[in-house]
């Protein structure tokens, strides 16, 4: 659960960026809230997951800014996480792909936002 508490706060994270140019389209904040809500109660249903996923991902499809897309595939993956913890994993990188086609700076996904995550992390892991 620590990894998927880690990937839904990654997807959180740039989730603004998805839904500041698609406010209509809830697919990739349903899979972050199923995935907080098999955290908090620990009812796994492949059925519940298996929809949010790929709900999220489906809404990257089509779509042209790169910030966006990378957000809804960072969602995607974090509520992955649930079925498989490496999920996780995913939801990490597209989130700095997310950071770093926003801002224009490779730098600002590859280091400041990787920084951020495994900060992040630390502090996680340390409450548990």
């Amino acid at each position: 659960k620590v990894l998927a508490i880690w990937a839904a706060d990654c997807a959180e994270r740039v989730l603004p960026y998805f839904e500041e140019k698609y406010p209509d389209d809830d697919r990739p904040r349903k899979a972050i809230e199923a995935l907080r809500e098999w955290i908090r109660t620990g009812v796994f249903k492949m059925s519940v997951i298996r929809k949010a996923s790929l709900g999220a991902h489906a809404a990257a499809k089509g779509k042209k800014d790169a910030d966006a897309v990378y957000a809804a595939h960072a969602a995607g993956q974090a509520v992955g996480t649930a079925h498989v913890n490496t999920h996780s994993l995913g939801s990490s990188i597209y989130a700095i792909r997310a950071v770093a086609a926003h801002t224009g700076n490779m730098n600002d996904g590859l280091i400041k936002e990787r920084n951020w995550q495994l900060e992040h992390l630390r502090r996680i892991v340390g409450k548990v």
